[in-house]
């Protein structure tokens, strides 16, 4: 796996494996436990194929009792857990372990309850993202945040990495759409957490599961909250003759007060890629392509198309086009959207990274990454949310050509020292996993990441939920409990001792 190092596996799990998957189908019955390497193999890896491991074994439950046993069983018994949704993880996220459980949610894919009147959706964790629209769209409603992915990436995902969108920049990642969840700890507790009212009392335990990467425990339900469609929403297409100056629009039009309802830029060799794959209509003569989105009321939307418009201009706009139906509202963003499968085409393999930095340093980033570009000698297309700084490199290379990899594993790193380097951080929307763990240590000290598994051992003392994860060197529970005495004296020496 490229040098990726995971914990080593628990020799005592694997010598009882055909004892754990007995145990499993008594929990799990009929088709809800896969063993055999062929039918496990479809589960090895998530969207991140170039890491790949097969799972101790494969459990599909249906329901939250069973979530609940697996759980149990597996704290019991001293056994990894690693959940996942669709597989679509950009970060590694749900890549399997040799001795571990691998807990596909894909059966859980019913929505529950729609509440109009609470603009709420109650979901399993399975329901893609795009389901969700889907199912309130004849009422003129729909769920706000949209990855690329959201034909197939699952709700459930979703709230494991705080998946963003084109639209988030106006209406926010998932972390702001999600009102409640259900979740089974790893002990086979059953915990509710929000609901379908605005807020809760007490601490944001909500804020800390969504984003936390199947590291706390697995949900199996999730409430959402759903959207009226804007009276009018009109796309824009502008031209620059380099991605600098298209960075120094996106900057300006921010500046100006303007939010637009989404903002993604799309260099030269994206451009062509999109084009050439689904024909969206866009001007190839361009360097770089910034859709901007408006919504709302129709006089507001002109309005601000006019104001758009003269910034662009301002800075050296080539061609400008607003989209005049909807049909090609909805085309301008299919080309962006089939962005990675169109660089298939032109690249037997990419690298999709992930970070995020400030508007402003958005003309210096860039720059910097055509250099990085040039040293490693590998193309990089670039696509992102230039409205919130999410940048996603597209670094193409050959696995089956020795060392393009490794260059590419490089590359990507360079790119998220970069982004911290400028002021920003090493995700936007695609999570830690495995693909980042490694470069914690450059934007969080030994203290902050202490801390932070402090909470993990809250919720996972044995960390047994998708360990190898988001965390650079694991440590035991008690390590991180462990008392400082300084110069013979305790700490707090007042305090009651247990």
């Amino acid at each position: 796996m490229s040098g990726l190092v995971m914990p080593a596996p628990r020799a005592d799990v694997l010598a009882r494996r055909a004892r754990i998957i007995a145990d499993l189908r008594a929990i799990v019955p009929g088709e809800g436990v896969i063993d055999t390497e062929a039918e496990m193999r479809p589960f090895e890896s998530d969207g991140v194929t170039a890491y790949r491991q097969l799972p101790l074994v494969v459990v599909l439950p249906s329901t939250t009792e069973q979530v609940s046993k697996v759980l149990a069983y597996a704290n019991a018994n001293g056994i990894p857990v690693v959940p996942r949704g669709a597989g679509t993880s950009l970060s590694g996220g749900a890549l399997p372990l040799e001795d571990g459980i691998l807990l596909g949610m894909g059966k859980f894919n019913r929505i529950l309850d729609i509440d109009f009147a609470n603009r709420t959706v109650v979901a399993q964790p399975g329901v893609t993202n795009l389901g969700i629209t889907t199912a309130v769209a004849h009422e003129g409603f729909y769920y706000a945040p949209d990855p690329s992915s959201q034909i197939a990436c699952t709700i459930g995902g979703n709230v494991g990495e705080n998946s963003g969108g084109v639209h988030c920049l106006k209406y926010g990642l998932t972390t702001n759409n999600v009102l409640g969840v259900e979740m089974v700890l790893i002990t086979g507790e059953v915990i509710r957490l929000g609901g379908k009212h605005l807020d809760s009392g007490g601490l944001d335990l909500l804020g800390l599961i969504v984003g936390s990467e199947g590291l706390l425990g697995v949900v199996t339900e999730v409430t959402v909250r759903i959207l009226k469609k804007p009276e009018t929403a009109r796309a824009v297409l502008l031209g620059f003759p380099s991605s600098e100056a298209a960075g120094a629009c996106v900057a300006a039009i921010i500046a100006a007060g303007i939010i637009p309802g989404g903002m993604e830029m799309m260099d030269k060799m994206m451009v062509h890629a999109a084009e050439a794959f689904l024909g969206a209509g866009y001007p190839l003569d361009v360097e770089a392509l910034l859709i901007v989105e408006l919504d709302g009321p129709e006089a507001e939307v002109n309005h601000l198309i006019d104001r758009v418009a003269e910034i662009g201009n301002g800075l050296g706009c080539m061609t400008l086009r607003a989209s005049t139906s909807e049909e090609e509202r909805v085309a301008f963003w299919a080309g962006r959207k089939a962005a990675f499968p169109a660089v298939g085409r032109i690249s037997p393999d990419y690298l999709c990274m992930d970070g995020t930095i400030p508007r402003k340093a958005l003309p210096l980033v860039l720059k910097r990454m055509e250099e990085m570009s040039e040293k490693y000698g590998l193309r990089c297309g670039n696509v992102f949310h230039a409205g919130d700084g999410n940048l996603h490199p597209l670094i193409c290379y050959d696995a089956n050509t020795p060392g393009e990899l490794e260059k590419a594993e490089a590359f990507g790193a360079d790119i998220l020292l970069l982004c911290v380097e400028v002021g920003g951080v090493l995700t936007g929307e695609h999570g830690v996993g495995v693909e980042k763990r490694d470069l914690m240590p450059s934007m969080f000290n030994e203290i902050d990441l202490a801390h932070q598994e402090r909470l993990k051992c809250a919720f996972d003392p044995e960390a047994l939920l998708n360990p190898g994860k988001v965390f650079p060197v694991l440590h035991r529970c008690a390590e991180l409990g462990r008392m400082h005495v300084s110069g013979g004296k305790l700490p707090f020496p007042d305090l009651p001792r247990f």
